[in-house]
């Protein structure tokens, strides 16, 4: 995909997630292990969230492979390093389709 379709897909979800309730804490946190989408807060939990787009849910949430995954978690850990945080986290997908928009919270493998 795209960095342009990628940025399309991010500020599609962040719009949805603004909806539901989520307040936008920061977009494209980098580490040396990859990068987190969005990092945002609801209820005192911190969610941080990939997002995903494709044609279809099943093509775009395969794109969330194990190795992915690992990154992602390095990263979550480094970001709640870098800012000494001790909080309750969450890690989430939003899915991005033509038809749609999905949360699927506290997504594991």
């Amino acid at each position: 995909m795209s960095r342009a379709k990628g940025n399309i897909a991010e500020d599609k979800a962040c719009a949805f997630l603004c909806e539901k309730g989520f307040e936008i804490v920061e977009r494209n946190f980098y580490s040396r292990f990859g990068e987190i989408d969005i990092i945002v807060t609801k209820d005192n939990v911190l969610h941080f969230v990939e997002v995903k787009s494709g044609e279809d849910y099943e093509k775009a949430i395969q794109n969330i492979t194990r190795s992915k995954l690992s990154k992602f978690i390095k990263t979550v850990h480094v970001y709640l390093k870098k800012h000494a945080l001790d909080v309750d986290f969450m890690i989430d997908a939003v899915v991005v389709t033509p038809e749609s928009i999905e949360l699927v919270e506290n997504i594991t493998l």
